[in-house]
């Protein structure tokens, strides 16, 4: 890792270029910041999605451990923006240090966490091994890792083996996650699947009024869908679904939500380019009654927008990239419809195909003549949006379950009865 560090400053300052966010705070990256924490629950969620991810589960800690401070770290600034848009000062939030020894002991040294709580599949060996040898618990929460991700450690997958095998319970998503769990070394006495987090989203009150105000701004009546989390591979696909679209609904809207913030810009230049009157959100502040494409270019107001949305495609999925979260929309009820490459979320997927409540398609054709499908057929959009709630409100709970999981850890408890109690609750999963 110390050699690697001048290529990692490298890519550091190369994404500054694109996202100014990047150059600021390099001090946190290497463990050096104001803290002295006497003890704390310490949360790592690496960016937007793992945050909002983390955000039930988080705001349980929060009641459950009042005389804990609450140590949340990213490792992206929009994750970061995020956190503190959020949460603000109900929590402390730092970068995440770079997976060195020394950035890592002063780190722990300014936190003193009396837990590890981190999301989804961040491994990192040094970090691990420090908290294993100091005596601190990791408990993987929401743990996801995809046939994908496990055959991508090459070389490496000796030294993250020993790495995971520091954990002391893994709380997966899927049998499936956990099954790739025991082939990377993972116990079943540290193994348990407890189920997807992201089911037990809230939605936001007053969120209905707010979409309610916006179709109201640009035309109550119009056609409007959503394309979530965009990559710039997928975009011109996107536009092209949509010159389908406007064959047939001539006053449909494309809300157009690009992942990155470095996309935002060209994400712009490339409505344009394809002659659709377009808006944006950070210069127009929402799509006029001719607007064709309407272009989110801020951070933290997607469930808004899918809110005010007909019918959601949720990108990261045209390519081979694995998708993004489909949960968002299907809890708001919205018609989903995604690519075929949803390695990301397979089992989440698969469940929603399973039930009829997702649209898988291959390219941008088969996007436009889906689209249109739903948005001239009520009873389609209405069983789609019914079947996509029902999972939703089936697959709750794992908060819960993984918030006791987390106080036995804590309580230096055997896992054996707690677990077992969990695995019925979740035999269905």
């Amino acid at each position: 890792m110390y050699l690697a560090m001048p290529v990692i400053l490298y890519r550091l300052a190369f994404r500054g270029l694109r996202n100014r966010g990047y150059f600021k705070r390099w001090l946190e990256r290497f463990g050096w910041f104001d803290a002295h924490i006497r003890s704390s629950i310490w949360v790592h969620a690496v960016s937007v999605g793992e945050f909002n991810a983390a955000m039930p589960l988080i705001e349980a800690l929060l009641a459950a451990h009042p005389n804990d401070t609450m140590v949340v770290t990213t490792i992206t600034p929009t994750g970061s923006e995020r956190v503190v848009k959020r949460l603000g000062s109900r929590v402390f939030h730092v970068y995440l240090p770079y997976d060195l020894p020394s950035a890592i002991k002063r780190f722990m040294a300014r936190v003193r966490p009396r837990i590890a709580v981190v999301m989804e599949t961040e491994i990192w060996p040094n970090l691990y091994f420090a908290c294993k040898s100091s005596g601190i618990p990791i408990f993987i929460a929401n743990a996801r890792l995809s046939e994908r991700s496990l055959r991508g450690y090459g070389p490496a997958i000796a030294l993250m083996r020993e790495a995971v095998q520091c954990a002391d319970l893994v709380a997966a998503q899927s049998h499936g996650d956990a099954e790739r769990f025991r082939r990377l070394g993972v116990t079943e006495d540290r193994l348990q699947v407890v189920g997807n987090i992201k089911f037990d989203m809230a939605v936001p009150t007053g969120l209905d009024a707010e979409a309610a105000g916006f179709r109201e701004h640009w035309g109550a009546l119009r056609p409007v869908w959503i394309a979530a989390s965009t990559h710039e591979g997928e975009e011109a696909a996107v536009l092209q679904a949509h010159a389908r679209v406007l064959g047939r609904f001539p006053d449909a809207l494309l809300i157009l939500v690009p992942r990155h913030p470095e996309r935002f810009r060209a994400a712009i230049g490339l409505c344009r380019s394809f002659g659709f009157r377009t808006a944006s959100r950070s210069e127009d502040t929402l799509a006029g009654g001719d607007s064709q494409c309407f272009v989110v270019d801020t951070m933290g107001e997607l469930l808004k927008f899918f809110a005010c949305s007909d019918a959601a495609f949720v990108g990261g999925s045209l390519d081979a990239i694995g998708g993004h979260n489909v949960l968002e929309p299907a809890a708001l009820g919205k018609p989903v419809l995604t690519g075929p490459h949803t390695f990301n979320f397979a089992e989440v997927c698969e469940t929603m195909l399973r039930d009829q409540a997702l649209i898988r398609v291959q390219n941008g054709a088969q996007l436009g003549t889906q689209l249109i499908r739903v948005l001239s057929d009520p009873a389609l959009a209405e069983r789609l949006s019914a079947a996509a709630l029902g999972v939703v409100e089936r697959e709750r709970g794992a908060v819960p379950r993984t918030l006791t999981l987390i106080a036995a850890v804590l309580a230096g408890a055997a896992y054996g009865q707690t677990i077992n109690q969990s695995s019925n609750s979740t035999s269905a999963m």
